[in-house]
């Protein structure tokens, strides 16, 4: 690295030493700082960990009796003077150092290996280098030097002892998103990118952007030291909420002026947009979005992170550890209640020490960067520490309360007829039943169930804010037309294998009469489409008859939805509500059960020519396929095949009418610039039904040619 500025302050004997150049060594330090391919413009190393500089000098050579080499590290308004020792000394690990080892001084240069404090500041700093004589002071800007988090290190806050950890947590740039149902489970590859150019620097514009940072830069610059700092401010700015943030969250309508949430397979076309627009906003993201773009930015700076899906997610809109859901007599679900139930929430664990609340509380993080609810009037969650959540303890630090009734709040489902209560039903075990990881040796799920769900009864009628241990009255006023009592009827639903798209829906309704006397009852069964994260729209399906059940006995009630009923509403990985309600014609007595699944879309067929390990900067062919599996013709075809860091743009194939069992085909030719893990997306969607029909990501490694 060239040196770009020389200042003089001589008072009397001046020296004839200059500094010549700096060489950074960049490659030498990014191997052994474990920070290769991060970026091609800084040279980049972590905390607490030295790293090596060559200065070679003109005119004479340092002469280290008469002058002192002096090296100031800058960040902001702040900066400290590290004078160059020659010493065998270890590092003193809450400080700045410079040394010199015996051999590292020759001729022509001088090596010095520079050491920051374990609790340093993430940040770009700037390096000045003065050659100091008791009349003179010759000073130089020799450049600029990245320094992040270091989990290696057993002394930093983000120390992980594990090597397989922190390959997965830290070096990994593929993960894998679980979605879906829990009697479904889908998964969707996700490319966090951060070996991608431009990744890193985004990172560093996300902090230097954030409120914290324009209110007081030093204090801000200061405090990056601490990982719970940083990981509020980025949980924040991943969203657009409240600041120049990533992502702009839509739920609801349709996507136009952005990118359908779908569409994303991986967080580096997210960052470059998001710089390259100068810090507008990206649309849209939903919650594994915003999870993916938050861990891509975590592994960047060095804090250990992974990407945690939670099946049947309670949002408790009213802070009081119950999710209400209401129901009319026919099995309708209404969208009458504040609370909701996420099929799957995304969210994100980092691994860090908590030293504001006590080593008990060390270890995985929860930080949710979806913005739900405001944190201290700023719409982030977390870190709160798994084993928090674990052992209720709703008065640790950040939102345990909020994140406790996410994973384990009970579920109170109520039959409303005409605004009156006439039955309900409690359910302790649905909310959290399945929080699910990308394993560290494969892409099998790792169950996290058991490390969030721990002990339990909450104690009842105990409600919590989500800011601290005080209680919270919540209550709300049903007029009922009987009194709740131990019910003799038994009602269960279930759904008979994985339903796919273009096959029948097959339900079962189980009927149980635990009385001695024979009854009259009448079934109502109801289907709706669901979006994962909110009520049911208007219903799709309903059937409704008379049975009889004798005493004891056990009746089993097969019902089909057939394709012709669901086509126009339902494409592929749509949710559907159903619910039962049967009522006993003679007591009125209403019993509800409930069960949420999702549809399985056909498959795309993806083949890459030689495999799909590839080399850099080497052209290879792709074959997209898909083959019409319905009975019907599809009209209005279109196989769509992109790749961030694979393929510029999008390309596609159209077919204007697609007949059962006919095969479409693109064929592309990808190439890839950096090495690392790729994600090939290929989309197929037709105009005859709901919409896109099916979704594939194909994984390809690319290795340096």
């Amino acid at each position: 690295m060239d040196c770009i500025q020389q200042t003089t302050h001589a008072w009397g004997f001046k020296s004839n030493c200059q500094l010549g150049f700096v060489n950074f060594e960049t490659h030498e330090n990014h191997i052994s700082h474990e920070t290769e391919g991060l970026s091609n413009k800084h040279l980049v190393v972590r905390r607490g960990k030295p790293f090596k500089l060559t200065l070679l000098f003109r005119s004479q050579m340092w002469n280290p009796r008469n002058e002192n080499l002096v090296l100031e590290v800058c960040l902001g308004n702040l900066s400290a003077r590290i004078p160059v020792q020659f010493s065998k000394e270890k590092y003193n690990p809450d400080s700045w150092s410079a040394k010199i080892y015996p051999g590292g001084l020759h001729p022509e240069s001088v090596e010095v290996h520079v050491c920051s404090p374990v609790l340093s500041s993430v940040a770009l700093h700037r390096l000045l280098l003065h050659l100091e004589t008791r009349q003179t002071r010759r000073s130089y800007s020799v450049g600029d030097f990245v320094l992040l988090c270091n989990p290696w290190l057993k002394d930093d806050p983000v120390y992980m002892p594990m090597d397989v950890q922190i390959q997965e947590y830290i070096r990994s740039d593929y993960g894998l998103l679980y979605m879906g149902t829990c009697g479904n489970i889908g998964r969707r590859p996700w490319s966090f990118g951060q070996y991608e150019p431009g990744v890193l620097e985004a990172c560093l514009k996300l902090l230097e952007v954030s409120p914290q940072h324009f209110m007081d830069k030093d204090e801000d610059y200061m405090r990056r030291a601490d990982p719970v700092y940083l990981s509020r401010v980025i949980c924040a700015m991943v969203n657009r909420n409240d600041d120049m943030g990533i992502l702009d969250g839509k739920w609801q309508g349709g996507y136009s002026g952005g990118v359908n949430p779908t569409e994303w397979s991986g967080s580096a076309d997210i960052l470059h947009q998001w710089v390259s627009s100068n810090c507008q906003a990206v649309r849209y993201g939903q919650c594994w979005v915003f999870a993916g773009v938050l861990c891509t930015v975590m592994r960047v700076l060095g804090i250990p992170c992974r990407v945690v899906t939670v099946f049947n997610a309670a949002h408790d809109g009213d802070a009081n550890l119950t999710i209400e859901e209401f129901y009319s007599t026919t099995g309708e679900k209404l969208n009458l209640s504040k609370d909701s139930i996420w099929n799957f929430h995304v969210w994100v664990e980092c691994w860090m020490t908590r030293g504001d609340l006590g080593a008990e509380f060390d270890g995985w993080q929860v930080v949710d960067p979806t913005p739900q609810e405001r944190s201290a009037g700023v719409f982030c969650c977390g870190p709160c520490p798994v084993a928090a959540v674990r052992e209720r303890r709703y008065d640790a630090r950040y939102d345990a309360p909020f994140i406790y009734a996410s994973v384990d709040a009970d579920v109170v489902r109520v039959i409303l007829r005409e605004g009156r209560e006439v039955g309900r039903e409690v359910d302790t075990e649905s909310v959290g039943q399945l929080i699910y990881t990308k394993s560290l040796y494969s892409d099998a799920p790792e169950n996290l169930t058991g490390t969030y769900k721990g002990r339990r009864r909450k104690q009842p009628g105990v409600s919590m804010t989500r800011y601290s241990a005080g209680v919270r009255c919540s209550a709300r006023s049903l007029q009922t037309d009987q009194s709740q009592q131990s019910s003799e009827l038994a009602v269960s639903l279930s759904v008979d294998g994985l339903p796919s798209a273009g096959e029948n829906i097959s339900l079962c309704v189980t009927v149980t009469n635990q009385s001695s006397r024979p009854r009259l009852l009448t079934e109502h069964l109801n289907a709706q489409l669901k979006a994962f994260n909110s009520h049911p729209e208007r219903s799709f399906w309903k059937t409704h008859k008379e049975v009889r059940v004798r005493p004891g006995e056990v009746l089993t009630l097969h019902h089909s939805i057939p394709p012709a009923e669901y086509e126009a509403f339902l494409a592929g990985d749509d949710i559907v509500n159903v619910a039962v309600v049967i009522k006993d014609e003679k007591t009125k007595e209403r019993v509800l059960a409930a069960q949420e699944f999702n549809i399985s879309s056909p498959q795309i067929s993806v083949e890459i020519e030689g495999g799909d390990s590839i080399q850099m900067k080497k052209e290879y062919t792709a074959r997209v396929s898909f083959i019409n599996p319905f009975t019907k013709v599809l009209s209005g075809a279109v196989l769509t095949v992109k790749g961030s860091g694979l393929l510029q743009g999008r390309h596609q194939e159209r077919r204007l009418l697609l007949q059962p069992g006919e095969k479409l085909v693109k064929t592309v030719t990808i190439a890839a610039s950096s090495a690392g893990t790729k994600l090939l997306m290929a989309t197929f969607s037709q105009s005859s039904s709901a919409g896109v029909v099916s979704r594939s990501f194909h994984k390809v490694y690319v290795t340096a040619a």
